[in-house]
């Protein structure tokens, strides 16, 4: 296969382990330079030092819900490189909380970093986008529970129904400075989170996949490479599922 993201720059935020992981690695194989990003330093360095494409994987380490680290570190980005082509918003908190138990802290600490931090990354890169001459793609990971809901997410579902709206908005507005704005909405996606999760008790909702098996993190992550290629370059403004046809 031919590098699809050749001389591209990418920013995958949360991308130290998990489905961000798994997408920075992606990018990376296919022959883009990747921002690593996560808040706790050194928690990339290990597996980026064993990869066969270590020397296009590079840590940044802020907290994107912090304006103006969020500022600070897509300027060095911008420095270091001279150019940013694709966003993957990806970092996001999750607590499942009942109607009734809601925690206000969980509550903003999700909207915090799910929404807000969202919403400062598409500013601070967009700007450099609409610079190049080509623009840029935008991912923006949301979730099918932010077009379905799920008992038990009420503010999980929430944030990533913001995720959704917004990126209809983003995709209208940046349009035509040639920026694409999309988001892939993941099915429930077999992660570290979901190690600790018995398996017996997702039977119901595993049984609603058509396809009999919960998502691998390399589902996700091709779904965002076609979005981030050249291939995608007349789609904008989409919620693309990777669920394996999850039905209600």
């Amino acid at each position: 296969m031919s590098e699809l993201l050749k001389n591209k720059v990418c920013i995958v935020t949360g991308s130290t382990r998990g489905i961000g992981k798994e997408i920075a690695c992606l990018f990376a194989s296919q022959g883009a330079e990747v921002v690593v990003n996560g808040t706790r330093v050194g928690s990339a360095e290990q597996w980026i030092d064993e990869s066969e494409y270590a020397s296009r994987l590079h840590p940044y380490y802020f907290d994107i819900s912090d304006p103006s680290e969020v500022r600070q570190n897509v300027m060095a980005v911008k420095r270091q490189f001279g150019h940013i082509d694709i966003l993957v918003n990806n970092a996001a908190v999750e607590f499942n909380e009942l109607i009734g138990m809601i925690s206000r802290e969980n509550m903003e600490k999700m909207f915090r970093v799910n929404v807000y931090g969202t919403i400062e990354m598409i500013q601070a890169v967009s700007r450099i986008m609409a610079r190049n001459e080509n623009g840029g793609s935008i991912i923006n990971i949301s979730s099918v529970v932010g077009l379905r809901g799920n008992p038990g997410q009420l503010v999980y579902s929430a944030t990533k129904g913001a995720i959704i709206a917004l990126t209809k908005s983003a995709a209208k507005e940046l349009a035509p400075k040639k920026i694409r704005v999309n988001s892939i909405a993941p099915g429930l996606t077999q992660t570290e989170m979901m190690e600790q999760v018995d398996i017996e008790k997702l039977q119901g909702r595993i049984s609603n996949i058509c396809m009999g098996r919960i998502a691998q993190p390399s589902d996700i992550a091709g779904g965002c490479l076609l979005l981030a290629s050249d291939y995608s370059e007349y789609i904008s403004g989409q919620i693309l599922p990777v669920d394996g046809c999850t039905i209600m």
